[in-house]
């Protein structure tokens, strides 16, 4: 009884330790999508520059985290999360230091780099650390990434807005300390993280798999939603603030904290999706949460100030619920392969963020920022498909 104990306190443990560091490391990379209005003042940006940095940062994340997830699934690489985390660091200290476009480039190339080999890792860690509830530790996982995707915006408003973009660099302390954290992170993966994770593996793989037909057509009904919620997204958390100052002329500042109003939702459906998840079924979340955020995103953009802010609200909590899903949904198709699908879906959600804030960049750039939320109000139609999605149970199995 004592030991097991133990292991749920020390699997509990290091769950906060890798949500906590994914806040850090997604409030780092979020600096950079809230420095865009500085930025294209600044240097003159067009928005399709904006668009091509957005994509840049991650697109590079998206092409490695497979590839990543893949090579740890055979091959487990304990501390490669401090490692993720110091290009991280990198990146920030060049963001806060250069002066010419391309080096902002290369700065969000070096995020991007930390960001893919953080993410499939971490996502394996919070598994480890499940104690069988894996949409509930995917949950609290993926939180501390949403809320830090939602604090960044406020300490750009609040710290680097005011006093220039070298302030970036004071972020380096967050990045030392996520090191430190990780370090530790990756001695209890390869103490006892591996042994976790290996005997669940086996004892998935010993009931009857999926069918290959099966198995692709979730997998390419889960890539097309993907696609649908990282692109509408992508209007949001790269446009909204220029939304917000050309169609209801409000500061920057306001602009951001509205943002962070957002950001807060998608984090507050993050943590309720998993859980759920666990509870009715992967499926189900999958199939509401996308369908489900429909009429909102189609109103919005008719509305006025005041309604803008209410209805971001649902659609980022109802929304954001079904990654967590997504990702468990995939990993008990897929058992035994839990990097690799981390990588495949972190890596396609940031490289639909980026295609998606490139093509909307361009399309805001050409006819107006109002018609890129008037486009994409449609985007969550896709979601229908999630009807074609079998259900599949925690041990791998379809049932017909």
């Amino acid at each position: 009884m004592t030991r097991a104990s133990a292991a749920g306190r020390t699997a509990f443990s290091v769950l906060a330790a890798i949500s906590f560091c994914h806040l850090l490391n997604d409030m780092m990379q979020s600096l950079l999508p809230a420095l865009y209005p500085m930025l294209k003042t600044s240097y003159a940006l067009t928005f399709g520059e904006i668009g091509i940095l957005t994509f840049t940062y991650q697109i590079t994340a998206s092409l490695l985290q497979p590839l990543i997830g893949r090579y740890t699934d055979s091959k487990p690489r304990p501390y490669s999360l401090a490692t993720g985390m110091s290009f991280t660091l990198a990146g920030l200290a060049l963001l806060a230091s250069a002066r010419t476009y391309p080096l902002l480039l290369l700065a969000a190339a070096m995020i991007g780099t930390g960001s893919s080999v953080f993410h499939p890792e971490s996502s394996r860690v919070a598994r480890m650390a499940s104690g069988g509830r894996h949409g509930l530790a995917q949950s609290v996982f993926q939180v501390g990434g949403n809320l830090g995707s939602a604090i960044g915006p406020l300490l750009a408003a609040f710290i680097v807005l005011p006093h220039g973009q070298t302030s970036v660099l004071w972020f380096s302390c967050a990045a030392l300390l996520g090191i430190f954290v990780l370090l530790n992170v990756g001695h209890w993966y390869k103490l006892h993280g591996m042994a976790r994770l290996k005997p669940r593996a086996a004892s998935a793989g010993a009931h009857a798999a999926p069918t290959r037909k099966q198995v692709i057509l979730a997998i390419s009904v889960l890539l097309a939603l993907i696609f649908s919620k990282y692109f509408y997204l992508a209007s949001l958390t790269s446009y909204y603030t220029f939304y917000l100052i050309s169609r209801f002329h409000v500061t920057v500042q306001a602009s951001q904290v509205l943002l962070f109003v957002f950001l807060g939702s998608v984090a507050l459906g993050t943590i309720l999706g998993g859980p759920v998840g666990d509870r009715i079924g992967r499926k189900y979340v999958i199939w509401g949460s996308i369908v489900g955020v429909l009429p909102f995103t189609l109103i919005l953009p008719h509305a006025n100030l005041l309604w803008t802010v209410v209805l971001t609200v649902p659609i980022g909590v109802i929304l954001a619920s079904a990654f967590p899903a997504i990702i468990v949904y995939a990993q008990e198709l897929l058992p035994g392969r839990t990097g690799t699908v981390a990588g495949l879906f972190f890596g396609l959600a940031f490289g639909m963020g980026g295609i998606g804030a490139a093509v909307l960049g361009k399309v805001a750039d050409s006819f107006g920022i109002n018609l890129v939320y008037e486009i994409c109000a449609f985007l969550p139609v896709i979601g229908l498909l999630a009807g074609l999605l079998p259900d599949v149970d925690s041990a791998g199995r379809v049932r017909a």
